[in-house]
Order: structure tokens, then C-alpha cells, then sequence
């Protein structure tokens, strides 16, 4: 093997060991929860980064209970018990959460839905404004 060969082959090692994923990982509250974003952060106008999924969501309590297009969502769980939990945490500290299934099994808590995005990104600023433990609050858009 010639020298050239043998540097190239060490260049596209180090290449390909240096390159991450595109995937980033969600910050949950949750200790049940990693999630890892494939789509791009959306972010309206100036003011801090709110992270966006887009979902198919069902309320898990409610059935009949109106749908929105927008949700602000609080925690995500695997299992309906852990949500449970946090939605009475969050009762105590005077939200109205509603628990949402989306289409792989997990388990969001929104305390509020709109079918306005910017007065769910109101909603989200007010929130992270009130409560720093809360700051990780992020916006669901149901498909």
C-alpha cells in the first residue's frame, strides 16, 4: 500500500467519525421519556426557541372532548400512570392538563389548546415566564 492510499483511507476515517447525527434529543421532564426530533425547530418571530412537533393526538379521558390544532404541551410519558401523576402535580399548581395518546403509544400532557398558533406561543411564553421549573414547555400541531 503507497503512502497516498493509506492517507486517503485515514482521511475518510476520520471524516466519517466526525459526523453527528442530525437528530436531536427532546428534553423531558419526564424519567420514562428520550425522544429524538427528526423534524426541523420552527420558530414565528423573535423570542426564544420553542420547540415543534407535528402529531396525530387523541385526548385519553375524553374521547368526545374538542380537538385543536395547536397544544401546549407540559410532559411526555411511555405509560398512562406517569401521566396521570403529573397531570394531578400540575392540577395542584392550578393547570387544567389534558392527556393526549399520539400514534406510537405516548403519552403528552397539554395545558392548553388552540386553534390559534400565536396564542399558544402566548400561552408558552406565559408559562416559562411563571415557572422556571416549566421552561422545557413546547408546542404540539396536530395533524
Amino acid at each position: 500500500m503507497n503512502i497516498k492510499t493509506f492517507l486517503f483511507i485515514i482521511a475518510c476515517a476520520l471524516l466519517m467519525s466526525s459526523c453527528k447525527s442530525a437528530k436531536k434529543a427532546v428534553h423531558s421532564d419526564s424519567p420514562y421519556l428520550t425522544e429524538e426530533r427528526t423534524m426541523p425547530e420552527i420558530t414565528v418571530g423573535a423570542g426564544p426557541e420553542i420547540n415543534v412537533l407535528t402529531e396525530v393526538v387523541k385526548p385519553v379521558d375524553a374521547p368526545g372532548r374538542t380537538m385543536y390544532r395547536f397544544y401546549v404541551i407540559i410532559g411526555s410519558f411511555r405509560n398512562i400512570s406517569g401521566a396521570r401523576q403529573r397531570k394531578t402535580e400540575l392540577e395542584k399548581k392550578g393547570f387544567t392538563p389534558v392527556i393526549l395518546e399520539n400514534e406510537n403509544g405516548l403519552f403528552r400532557i397539554s395545558v392548553g389548546g388552540f386553534n390559534d398558533e400565536r396564542a399558544a406561543r402566548t400561552e408558552i411564553a406565559g408559562i416559562r415566564a411563571m415557572f422556571e421549573e416549566h421552561r422545557d414547555v413546547w408546542l404540539l400541531i396536530r395533524k
